[in-house]
């Protein structure tokens, strides 16, 4: 029953958010590097966020999600207001990266900190070095998340995904409370988008990932590699097109449209079939996991099909820029 109430609750205050933003001029314009082309209100994220929270309280009050576990993902909720002031006025980044400084080494903090990086073949227990890649990776989750989100549909349908194969895997109804909150506000958001996730959203769900991914690696340290795999579409294509841009001299901070889903987007895919293309990666990824019990295997394969279907991308992107190029 709980979980309907909170799918209705994130349904209604994503319409009200949007009707909201509407008169209220909260809406993000079309520009050179938008991938929308109507102006469409942002914000929506703000529903995720406290369906969200009062989700995780509700389990919290009946004991059905560990205390360490529970606090930390609560610190989220400093990051969703960032997120929120920021879609509102451009905080810079050094006021943004402070802040994502704080919550995740709080929210490390709260879970006891990474013990140790299990790479197979050695393990590495050196407590500096191992929350030092922590720290770094719940700043990047936060950040990539953000960037990845950039067509109708795609963040909310990854946010469900990670829900799905994370109560598959692990169990835990804090999954299935992920899973029903982004719903209700998926529904205004794909296809086409009445409403965008907005910073709010994504940051705050980027944070909630890498919590998930610090936790369940404690419970088992392999467990890290298959969060790792379950989010690679996101992370594999943010850090590859960041290396990209470093290596081609660009400002890292000026936003830009060379994402895969972005080039994809540019070469006549429709939003909607760029999810749908998404969905079916995520779940061939979900299956590696579920049917192949040596998980470094698991990990070998899923770069191997990131990297084949990111080479996919480049060769098509040529061949529309250069069509009557026959060498």
């Amino acid at each position: 029953m709980i979980y309907i109430v909170l799918f209705l609750l994130s349904f209604i205050l994503t319409y009200v958010i949007k009707n909201y933003a509407i008169k209220h001029t909260l809406i993000a314009e079309v520009n050179e590097r938008s991938s929308h082309t109507i102006p469409t209100p942002h914000g929506g994220g703000v529903a995720i966020a406290i369906t969200w929270f009062l989700g995780l309280s509700y389990l919290f009050y009946f004991n059905e999600i560990e205390s360490s576990l529970y606090y930390a993902l609560m610190c989220g909720a400093i990051i969703a207001i960032l997120g929120y002031v920021d879609d509102i006025v451009d905080l810079g980044s050094r006021i943004r990266f402070f802040v994502q400084l704080f919550v995740a080494l709080w929210g490390l903090y709260l879970l006891g900190g990474l013990h140790y990086l299990d790479f197979g073949f050695f393990r590495l227990e050196n407590q500096y070095i191992v929350n030092l890649v922590a720290i770094i990776g719940i700043i990047w989750s936060i950040n990539l998340y953000n960037f990845i989100d950039g067509i109708d549909g795609y963040a909310g349908s990854e946010a469900v995904f990670l829900g799905f194969a994370g109560y598959t895997l692990f169990g835990g109804t804090h999954f299935l409370v992920l899973i029903v909150t982004v719903l209700g506000f998926l529904l205004w958001n794909w296809h086409k988008a009445k409403i965008f996730m907005g910073d709010v959203g994504s940051t705050f769900l980027g944070y909630t990932v890498a919590i998930f991914t610090i936790y369940y690696s404690n419970v088992e340290a392999t467990n890290m590699w298959i969060w790792l795999v379950l989010f690679s579409l996101f992370w594999f294509d943010a850090t590859v097109t960041l290396f990209r841009r470093y290596k081609n001299g660009e400002k890292l901070s000026q936003a830009h449209k060379k994402h895969a889903y972005q080039r994809l987007n540019q070469q006549g895919w429709k939003p909607n079939k760029i999810v749908k293309f998404s969905i079916m990666i995520n779940i061939l990824l979900c299956g590696l996991v579920y049917f192949i019990p040596n998980i470094y295997l698991v990990f070998f394969i899923s770069m191997f099909l990131m990297f084949t279907i990111l080479k996919y991308i480049d060769i098509q992107c040529n061949l529309k820029s250069f069509p009557n190029d026959k060498s």
